[in-house]
């Protein structure tokens, strides 16, 4: 989706988000497939939207996901999902781009948009905080610094945030955010907001075969 500026792509750099049981396991499913297309998970999340809903959001080497995109992931993870058989009831799976607010998964993420306002939520409390919004500040390779607004006097608005601690991440839409997906969609165009749905039928029902939507 934006690009900042470059950044090395390794598809095998740990991801820091927590997920379900459910949804880690068919991250392990996923992600194979989404690197042998050349492309990065995002995210892997279980929804009760559409009575069940598997989101799974990648990218590419330059953080962007075309609807062309989600129909290669689409119809490479659908045979696979059903053999697989994570979900034992009827589900939409929807694949897509990570969007403009996207979250913040890997090292690279939070590099990208230093500068960027963030909320994070950690796994844990710690020194009795959960969640912080402020913006990224320096990125090493242990953690970010999330700088706080309007902090007392005298208190330091500089809070160092463990990767290894944080459950949940993402980008806050601002005007700054707007300007730079502006930007860059102007220097590559395409409509980042489709996503490519594919109802998948309960495993247990072999006379339903999946039905593909857009």
């Amino acid at each position: 989706m934006l690009s900042g500026h470059q950044l090395a792509f390794d598809l095998a750099e740990r991801r820091y988000i927590k997920e379900t049981g459910l949804e880690a396991r068919i991250s392990r499913i996923v992600e194979p497939v989404a690197n042998d297309l050349g492309f990065a998970l995002v995210r892997v999340k279980i929804t009760p939207e559409n009575g069940c809903t598997l989101q799974i959001m990648a990218e590419d080497e330059n953080g962007r996901f075309t609807i062309t995109d989600c129909e290669t992931l689409s119809k490479d993870l659908s045979p696979i999902l059903d053999v697989e058989d994570p979900i034992d009831r009827e589900y939409h799976l929807e694949v897509s781009s990570p969007g403009i607010d996207r979250p913040l998964v890997r090292k690279r993420d939070y590099e990208r948009f230093i500068g960027h306002e963030a909320k994070v939520e950690l796994a844990d409390m710690i020194n009795g905080r959960k969640r912080f919004r402020g913006e990224i500040g320096p990125v090493d390779d242990e953690g970010v610094i999330i700088i706080l607004p309007d902090t007392p006097g005298g208190t330091d608005p500089n809070h160092k945030l463990a990767f290894a601690d944080i459950a949940e991440a993402k980008l806050v839409m601002t005007d700054k955010l707007m300007d730079m997906a502006r930007a860059d969609q102007e220097l590559h165009p395409i409509d980042d907001d489709e996503t490519e749905t594919v109802e998948n039928a309960d495993a247990d029902n072999d006379d339903n075969p999946s039905e593909e939507k857009n």
